[in-house]
């Protein structure tokens, strides 16, 4: 039977490179044709309800934003058990479950994918709420996906051009083009806070 793989992208839209892992699972639904038992998902920030997903794979393949303390937008690639000790650059709320502690869970109920392997992006900037990708990241993305394609096929999966289910990834609304081609000017957005109560917003 062949193996059961699931591709993953971790991270927060609306934090400017917080979405690399989620740009690149989008990325590649949109220009690669993969297999019946290969399943691509927007991670997001889900935490603890990811860990049903763990358990139904054989091996897993996460994209993700690293903070690795490199030079911006430099990809480092981490494999099996060195992968839970460098996820997650940011967690956005104190309430937010790391990934590490989903792969901690698995581990502990016996259904951690026995392969593993992270392919991370040093973000630019992560503090800029409903910002894009950065472009240092975004153009890491091809060479991020060509990474994924070789770790695949080690693991006995051909990758071809084409395209891929994409029903477990983001809303098409807000999808990379449409997300960053809508975002507001700060103007119109307010990004500099209220003058009324922030004098040097004015």
């Amino acid at each position: 039977m062949s193996k059961r793989i699931l591709v993953l992208g971790i991270g927060n839209l609306l934090w400017a490179d917080e979405g690399f892992g989620v740009r690149c699972v989008e990325a590649l639904a949109e220009t690669h044709a993969l297999p019946a038992n290969v399943r691509l998902l927007d991670g997001g920030t889900q935490g603890l309800y990811l860990l049903p997903f763990l358990e139904e794979c054989d091996a897993l393949l996460v994209f993700d934003a690293i903070d690795y303390g490199l030079p911006p937008g430099e990809l480092k690639i981490v494999r099996d058990d060195a992968v839970p000790a460098f996820m997650g650059a940011k967690k956005m709320s104190l309430h937010q479950t790391g990934f590490q502690d989903v792969i901690a869970t698995a581990t502990l109920m016996g259904c951690r994918p026995a392969r593993m392997a992270l392919i991370g992006c040093q973000p630019v900037e992560l503090d800029d709420y409903g910002g894009g990708l950065r472009p240092e990241v975004a153009a890491r993305i091809p060479e991020a996906l060509a990474i994924a394609r070789g770790i695949l096929a080690e693991w006995g999966v051909t990758v071809s051009g084409g395209r891929s289910d994409a029903s477990l990834l983001a809303d098409p609304a807000i999808r990379r083009d449409a997300y960053e081609s809508g975002r507001p000017s700060e103007e119109d957005a307010c990004r500099r806070g209220d003058a009324r109560f922030f004098p040097e917003a004015v």
